[in-house]
């Protein structure tokens, strides 16, 4: 788990900006504070920081191999971790390749200069690396199928610069001559969103490398993109007697999951919340590490913490747990610290006490495990029972349809059936994007001055809708998530928000093999007996403790709208607002009114809840205040941690 950094020559004078690489490198020290390195020749310079994790004293970065006849033709730098590594390894060795350390570095070049691109096929991991090959001259880029890890890519006249962070290819504006304008597209995406979608950053120059792709350039050509990874959920129906062999091959591939996301030369703890997904890794961690440290975080206010619960499961599991608890005025320190590290905003306020959980986590131990990724792969978001509730309009004559529609649209907000009319007699397409549903199209263009409805979620959505025109509604909305909330939010957070505490977190369900069996799951068998993930649950009977099999998920949850009301964070919200230069793009005096609605809101009982929606811009006006305005320069320490933990 590291930061990459490089740049691509157009006309081999790559020497001319090894300076300017060597100095954006302490933007993300954080990602690697174990150690430093950099290699150029004329076409290409590489830069690395490391966070030691596997073959501590070796596989230094970046790393260069070759075959007998050509020892030094490739370099490569690389961020992630392949848990195969040592099966790939023997394969390797089989058709007669040698190894010069004991990491799971190497196995990408070597397997590289094996099976050329084919080699993502083959990893299991998490990973964004690069790929030099002095002899063809040509560069290779690849992310993990999920999107785990990032890669922010951006191409000049100069050539073309990549990156773990988009921190550190703007510090190299000037050098490689970047324009840093915003995109206005990406910028409603995100509001629209709470998060913005890949392949977008809110710079218009600066993209990413989308997760289950890979790339390659030559020097002074174009990046040329290929999709290698596309989840699908392809299902035959289980027949009666089978479900408890699903059940076995769904326990029998986390197992295996967990066991190969073990592999370290550190010691590995495991995010604990309340709920079945980081229980069950947890437990199936301990099996492998008997001293495992659990880690959790809540908040004093009743209904948002999981502590509790947490240190029960711990208690359970015979894990020993460590408790973190954040105070209102720390989650309001935190935010311009985190938002630097993300690079772009993310909307989400969870991102906070993770933050702080991370922290505290790192005091002990250099990786952890968390549960990401599997009410995308299982099926565990409450929404995804609604096609179940909405299957009756499907029955109702297209002229019937339009008319409930236009009732529903013609009754009160707030009254009972209004929201099920609504949401009945309207396409799938439509009517969902994803967990980050905030702003609907009158609110968006109230607030965004430059809001257009031909950039509104449907342009995101309806590629990948597009592609699963055959899977049944549940499917499609799984589909969805993979490509939108999932690598949008959870994942850049988890990644993110890990490193800035020099944290390496691995999400044991976001597995090739998991996803093998996960896609066979018929939906029937996803949402049953009341309860969403019922496959999974089933699975986990003898693996998790009965107090959460059937617990409804939380994971780390904030009082953001209370807090938003009452005396933590009202003052400072407003103080946000008005003190940001974003008028050009945002009407404040809209968001402002709405603040004070939703404190009278809060106050009486009654009224919109406008938390996420307040959340989303305000977010952006921090960031914008730190990237842009240059107003806000959060207090980053460069701290350092011992090598081995």
């Amino acid at each position: 788990m590291c930061g990459l950094l490089g740049f691509l020559s157009s006309d081999g004078s790559a020497g001319t900006v090894v300076d300017a690489v060597t100095e954006a490198l302490p933007c993300m020290h954080h990602r690697g504070p174990d150690d430093s390195g950099t290699w150029h020749d004329d076409d290409v310079v590489f830069g690395f920081n490391r966070l030691s994790i596997i073959d501590i004293a070796h596989s230094h970065q970046p790393l260069r191999w070759g075959p007998p006849e050509s020892p030094d033709r490739y370099a490569l730098t690389f961020n992630g971790e392949i848990y195969n590594y040592v099966e790939l390894r023997e394969e390797l060795r089989a058709a007669g390749h040698e190894f010069r350390t004991d990491g799971d570095s190497e196995t990408i070049v070597v397997g590289f200069h094996h099976w050329g691109a084919d080699v993502v096929e083959h990893l299991r991991g998490m990973f964004a690396f690069a790929v030099w090959d002095s002899v063809e001259r040509t560069l290779f880029l690849a992310r993990d199928p999920f999107g785990i890890k990032p890669m922010y890519i951006a191409t000049t006249d100069a050539g073309t610069v990549f990156a773990s962070e988009k921190k550190c290819i703007l510090s190299m504006a000037g050098t490689i001559g970047l324009d840093e304008s915003l995109d206005p597209r990406a910028i409603e995406h995100y509001t629209d969103l709470q998060y913005v979608p890949e392949p977008e950053s809110l710079h218009a120059a600066v993209r990413r490398l989308e997760s289950g792709c890979h790339a390659t350039v030559a020097p002074g050509g174009e990046v040329t993109q290929t999709r290698y990874f596309r989840p699908r959920f392809p299902v035959t129906p289980v027949r009666s007697g089978e479900e408890d062999a699903l059940f076995r091959r769904i326990a029998a591939a986390l197992e295996d999951s967990v066991e190969k996301h073990m592999r370290a030369d550190v010691t590995v703890g495991s995010f604990l919340s309340g709920g079945i997904d980081s229980t069950a890794i947890a437990a199936l961690a301990k099996r492998h590490n008997p001293d495992l440290l659990t880690f959790t975080t809540g908040f004093e206010r009743n209904g948002y913490s999981e502590v509790d619960v947490a240190a029960e499961s711990a208690r359970a599991i015979g894990a020993e747990h460590i408790v973190k608890v954040v105070s209102p005025e720390e989650f309001a320190e935190a935010v311009p610290r985190i938002i630097w590290y993300l690079d772009d905003p993310v909307a989400d306020p969870a991102l906070v006490p993770l933050y702080f959980v991370a922290a505290e986590a790192r005091k002990h131990v250099k990786v952890v495990l968390s549960g990401e990724g599997a009410d995308e792969l299982f099926g565990g978001y409450t929404i995804y029972q609604e096609p179940l509730s909405l299957a009756p309009f499907e029955k109702i004559p297209a002229p019937l349809t339009s008319v409930l529609s236009r009732l529903g649209d013609a009754l009160p907000d707030g009254m009972r059936g209004k929201s099920l009319l609504q949401r009945g007699t309207t396409p799938l397409e439509d009517r969902y994007y994803g967990n980050a549903r905030s702003f609907s199209y009158p609110q968006l263009e109230r607030v965004l001055r430059d809001a257009r409805p031909e950039w509104d979620h449907r342009e995101v959505t309806a590629p990948i809708y597009a592609e699963s025109r055959d899977m049944d509604p549940v499917a499609r909305m799984q589909h969805l998530d993979l490509f939108t909330w999932l690598r949008g939010d959870i994942l850049v957070k988890a990644d993110k928000i890990t490193m800035a505490n020099s944290l390496e977190l691995r999400v044991p369900f976001l597995d090739r093999v998991v996803f093998d069996v996960a896609q066979t799951i018929p939906h029937e068998l996803k949402l049953s007996h009341g309860t969403t993930k019922y496959a999974l649950r089933k699975a986990l009977e003898l693996i998790v403790p009965e107090h959460v099999i059937n617990r409804k998920k939380l994971g780390f949850p904030v009082p953001i709208r209370h807090w938003l009301a009452g005396p933590e964070l009202y003052d400072w919200a407003r103080r946000t607002i008005e003190d940001s230069q974003t008028d050009h793009i945002f009407n404040k005096a809209e968001v402002l009114s709405m603040l004070d609605e939703h404190r009278r809101s809060m106050t009486s009982g009654s009224g919109p809840d406008h938390s996420r929606r307040l959340w989303t811009v305000i977010a952006f006006m921090i960031w914008h205040g730190i990237f842009v305005e240059k107003r806000i320069t959060p207090d980053i320490d460069q701290r350092d941690y011992p090598v081995e933990l």
